[in-house]
């Protein structure tokens, strides 16, 4: 009997465990590989943000456009794209739809929480930009021009 603990505790002591060496290097690469994974998906989430935009730019153009037609002018700024959702009090639009031009109580924001710029002064030529992820006029703004 002395002779099988002998051989039991000599086999636990050849053993070898994981050194802290090659601990630290797993965590390394875990920690490199979730820096990558994350960074991919930040990239994709804004990519499909902007594609997002793009699109929801263009149906505001058609909704403007279908205003248009009806009304031989699109909304002035003033009036704004709160326009398509119900007849604004100034308008001269004798046949404006009465069910609007977009579906909805309110105007649509871009992906990031910020409402698109409308400008239109003569009511003729106008401009629809979102302001993109930084909320800021500058660099990173989507125009109907990127479309």
């Amino acid at each position: 009997m002395n002779n099988n603990m002998s051989r039991i505790f000599k086999k636990r002591s050849s053993e070898r465990g994981f050194t802290l060496i090659e601990i630290m290097i797993v965590l390394t690469l875990l920690g490199l590989i979730g820096t990558f994974a994350v960074t991919n998906y930040m990239k994709s989430q804004r990519e499909g943000y902007i594609r997002s935009t793009k699109i929801l730019m263009q149906q505001l153009k058609t909704a403007l456009d279908d205003y248009y037609r009806t009304c031989n002018s699109y909304p002035n700024t003033g009036q704004g794209m709160a326009a398509l959702i119900s007849k604004p009090g100034d308008s001269t639009c004798k046949d404006y739809d009465p069910n609007g031009y977009i579906q909805g109580k309110k105007v649509p924001q871009d992906p990031w929480g910020h409402d698109f710029i409308y400008i239109c002064d003569d009511g003729k030529h106008l401009t629809l930009k979102s302001l993109g992820p930084d909320g800021k006029e500058g660099e990173g703004n989507i125009s109907l021009e990127d479309l």
